[in-house]
């Protein structure tokens, strides 16, 4: 009964062991929030609220409108609605703003289509542009550098903001003709001169949602609840959000964690198993009090252990004899292709290994205490 009551305590000690060293692990994966910052590869933009980084954020880490996507091979791409991809250049999310530009180094022909209407997003000015479509071989515009991407052997396409250019140009025997007119959405006016590449990255900002002022404070902006989509400041003291650097780390740290545990439980299954065989097998056959005096009992031959039922475990680990879970002598379950071996007159199974081992020193089933076969009783002198 001792040696049942000190396995019990011993197993339940493993149990809490590996309980720690699983939430531990746990600790170690979910060591930051439900929106963690994310990076596109290699970039060094951070993608966090309002913006979320598709198929490595949930959908409640991003607000609408603000989906980014990973382009090959480090590229975070964004997609404005009517206008199509753009590529992100950068993320302010103190001022807020945006720096965005054409992904196939052709901005002005993507100027041409860019509507920000369905979009969240809006610049801090407009500046006007006419592309000027002229004979590639003027000589009057050698002087001024075309648009390459929207130029070939026959026109070149020039863009500027001075309408008496415009004027210039077009009255004059030039061939020059009004190609579009533009709203260039612009930070800063260009000054270019006459006439400009309008290559520069487009700034947009943002009013909705306000989380500069959580950014200024130091603090995360993200939904206060699932259900109104209102925004709120969230304290990092309270809750950090760590980095992508500490994330890596809590990785590292999981999987060697998560390793150790499924050892330790092995190596410790592995020798309390030992441990209760040793035990088992060291037990003296009591016999009532007013025997006197108790007799030796002395174990079975092998040969006679050798003609019980030996048999492996299927499938199913149903036994030959009675329909036990556990071994009675080690306590253990019983597993798929383990040996197991039964005493005929009681029909009590057990593991071959533990079941050999007792009745080496003991004469009797370790269950009903009824001898399976005679057993060779020496006397005790007195």
């Amino acid at each position: 009964m001792m040696d049942i009551v000190a396995s019990w305590i011993s197993m339940e000690s493993y149990k809490v062991l590996l309980c720690l060293l699983f939430f531990i692990t746990l600790y170690a994966l979910a060591a930051s929030d439900d929106c963690p910052t994310s990076y596109c590869g290699q970039s060094f933009t951070e993608v966090r609220f309002p913006f979320r980084l598709i198929n490595q954020q949930p959908e409640n880490c991003g607000y609408a409108g603000f989906d980014l996507r990973c382009g090959y091979p480090n590229t975070l791409l964004i997609n404005l609605p009517g206008s199509g991809e753009f590529s992100v250049r950068s993320i302010s999310y103190h001022s807020p703003a945006i720096r965005v530009n054409d992904r196939l180094n052709c901005l002005p022909a993507r100027l041409q289509k860019l509507d920000l209407s369905n979009s969240p997003f809006s610049p801090s000015n407009f500046q006007n542009f006419t592309l000027l479509s002229c004979p590639s071989d003027a000589k009057i515009l050698s002087s001024y550098k075309p648009i390459a991407c929207l130029s070939n052997s026959s026109f070149s396409v020039f863009a500027t903001d001075s309408e008496s250019f415009v004027t210039l140009m077009t009255s004059n025997a030039t061939g020059c003709v009004i190609a579009d007119r533009l709203r260039v959405p612009v930070d800063r006016p260009y000054d270019d001169g006459l006439t400009s590449q309008l290559d520069k990255d487009i700034t947009l900002t943002w009013s909705k949602p306000d989380c500069a002022k959580c950014e200024r404070l130091g603090d995360s902006c993200g939904y206060a609840n699932s259900n109104t989509k209102k925004t709120k400041c969230f304290s990092n003291l309270a809750a950090p959000k760590p980095s992508g650097i500490f994330r890596i780390i809590a990785f590292a740290m999981a999987i060697p964690a998560m390793l150790a545990s499924v050892v330790i439980a092995c190596f410790m299954c592995t020798k309390d198993r030992r441990n209760q065989l040793n035990r088992r097998t060291n037990i003296t056959a009591v016999t009532p009090e007013d025997a006197n005096p108790p007799p030796n009992i002395v174990g079975l031959d092998q040969a006679t252990i050798e003609s019980y039922t030996k048999v492996v475990l299927g499938e199913s680990k149903r036994l030959p004899g009675h329909e036990d879970a556990t071994c009675p002598i080690c306590l253990s379950e019983y597993n798929v292709k383990e040996m197991v071996r039964c005493i005929p007159e009681c029909r009590h199974c057990f593991h071959a290994e533990c079941i050999d081992e007792w009745l080496k020193v003991n004469g009797t089933c370790p269950v009903c205490r009824n001898s399976p076969s005679p057993v060779h009783v020496e006397s005790t002198e007195s």
